[in-house]
């Protein structure tokens, strides 16, 4: 009996060690099981930024309108510092908003140029954006330029029209209309009007409704640059000026009384004897209508190949382009003031002429009457007076 129990001790004792080493063993196995069954941690990756930046025009535009605004723009940031150069690392100017969040450049680009960003923005969360990209503007065709006739500063009369002239063809003429601008120091009514081409290109003349008042501060505008005038031709640049509308001097001139009256601000100034166009030759009248003083001289050349004379006369102001002056000629003195015998000028003695020569502004009217034949438009030059008002508007483009 004892060896009976000594050998189940025996069998007992190994049971337990066999239950006790598989379950080791189990407890192992399980754990190299959990351990397999984690995997490894990635390493750590960067985060973007959260300053974002964007940009006007978009970066990589390449038919920009150079009077486009470039603007930088951050969002959940600021910026550090902001450049946008033109060729050969040209700064272009330009400023910060109070924030530092945009940056704008002043004033506009130039044609078929490409702009390149540079710089850095720091972002709420303390990380780094850079600025960068690049756009570029558009090539014209062609630019056309537009000169003003009557420069900063100047005092004209009281008929002078404003004019522009275009050295090539205008073919989207409201597109042009809309850039042009004229404002006075009291109101006066008029309107932009398109004439034919002439002088190399188009032309647009401003003409008040009525005479300008005397004294009248004007400023035109005309901001061109940029804008797309049809058929590939862009405006080469913008030009501005601001003059003075000087005293209302009025020539009356009525060929039949055979005299020339001047006006000054309602007054009469002068009342000199004249000799006016040949009545009896149509070629030969001087045409009747508002003509205006656009230039003057003091020996002008004048020759007819159909009336066979050269010759040099004194004190002569243009009053259009057809071949009117006022100017002195004593050959005609006895017919002065008594009959008209002239090529269609007025003549006055020469004393009168240098006179009348000494007061005589640009712009100034000359009121024609008592001719059968009438200034217009194949007379050249300012024939803008000779249209009636509603006329005259209907030359707009807009």
């Amino acid at each position: 009996m004892k060896r009976i129990l000594l050998v189940l001790a025996v069998v007992l004792i190994g049971s337990l060690g066999v239950v006790t080493a598989a379950t080791a063993a189990g407890r192992q196995a399980m754990e190299t099981v959990s351990s397999a069954s984690q995997p490894e941690p990635d390493p750590p990756q960067d985060v973007a930024p959260v300053a974002k930046v964007s940009y006007s025009p978009a970066a990589g535009s390449d038919s920009t309108n150079p009077t486009a605004t470039a603007t930088a723009t951050v969002r959940e940031g600021k910026f550090d510092e902001v450049a946008l150069t033109g060729p050969k690392g040209k700064p272009v100017k330009g400023s910060f908003n109070s924030e530092h969040t945009e940056w704008t450049a002043a004033g506009p680009l130039a044609y078929g140029t490409t702009y390149t960003w540079s710089g850095s923005a720091v972002g709420t969360d303390g990380k780094s954006a850079p600025v960068n990209g690049s756009f570029s503007t558009l090539s014209p065709a062609t630019t056309v330029r537009g000169t003003l006739n009557i420069g900063d500063g100047r005092t004209v009369g009281v008929a002078a029209p404003v004019r522009i002239q275009f050295n090539g063809h205008v073919a989207d003429r409201a597109a042009v209309e809309h850039a042009l601008s004229v404002s006075t120091s009291v109101p006066v009514e008029g309107s932009w009007g398109w004439l034919p081409d002439e002088g190399g290109g188009s032309r647009v003349d401003w003409r008040p409704k009525q005479y300008w008042p005397s004294g009248t501060t004007v400023t035109v505008k005309a901001e061109l640059f940029g804008v797309a005038y049809g058929q590939g031709a862009y405006g080469a640049a913008n030009v501005t000026s601001t003059f003075e509308i000087g005293r209302a001097q009025i020539v009356k001139a009525d060929v039949n009384s055979h005299r020339m009256i001047v006006m000054r601000d309602g007054s009469q100034i002068a009342d000199f004897p004249a000799s006016y166009g040949l009545g009896s030759d149509p070629n030969r009248n001087t045409r009747s209508g508002i003509h205006v003083v656009s230039e003057k001289f003091t020996d002008k050349r004048m020759v007819s190949q159909q009336y066979n004379y050269d010759t040099v006369e004194q004190w002569a102001v243009r009053i259009s382009n057809n071949g009117e002056f006022i100017h002195a000629n004593p050959a005609s003195a006895a017919a002065q003031g008594s009959d008209n015998v002239t090529h269609g000028c007025v003549n006055l003695s020469i004393d009168n002429a240098k006179a009348y020569y000494d007061t005589a502004l640009y712009g100034d009217p000359v009121e024609v009457t008592g001719t059968p034949v009438q200034l217009s438009a194949r007379d050249g030059d300012i024939w803008d007076w000779t249209l009636s008002w509603d006329q005259w508007k209907k030359l707009s483009a807009l």
